[in-house]
């Protein structure tokens, strides 16, 4: 397992201790991030019109596409970081 892959992990497990919850435009980004990460592009359907959090968090997944793995990977770690 690569180094940047064992960090991730240990930023996703930070995520659930955070102090604070983060706003919602963070927890959206913070989804994007580990979905395109662990998923990569989405290839998902994008959600109906009355699932407006399904739609907020396929839009913003939808956004980082075309976007390596690993880059997200790293975005997630500073992200969680700044947070923490």
């Amino acid at each position: 397992m690569s180094d940047l892959q064992t960090k991730f992990e240990a930023a996703v497990a930070n995520s659930k201790n955070l102090s604070e919850r983060p706003d919602n435009m963070t927890l959206l980004k913070l989804y994007a991030l580990y979905k395109q990460a662990s998923a990569g592009d989405n290839s998902e359907k994008k959600p109906g019109f009355t699932d407006m959090v399904g739609r907020a968090k396929w839009d913003a997944w939808n956004n980082l596409k075309g976007t390596p793995s690993t880059e997200a990977m790293q975005q997630y770690i500073d992200l969680i970081e700044s947070l923490g």
